[in-house]
């Protein structure tokens, strides 16, 4: 199952930045929830 990770984005470039600096201009960026694939495990 996929797991689900929120990522900050700024609406004018693109480009993702930190939660904390979304939060704190909420008029340009948006906060979105990405679906991360299962992580690769070693073999023992």
């Amino acid at each position: 199952m996929a797991r689900k990770s929120k990522r900050g984005r700024d609406a004018k470039t693109g480009q993702f930045i930190t939660i904390k600096e979304a939060e704190r201009r909420p008029s340009t960026t948006v906060i979105e929830t990405i679906k991360v694939g299962p992580t690769k495990r070693r073999n023992k």
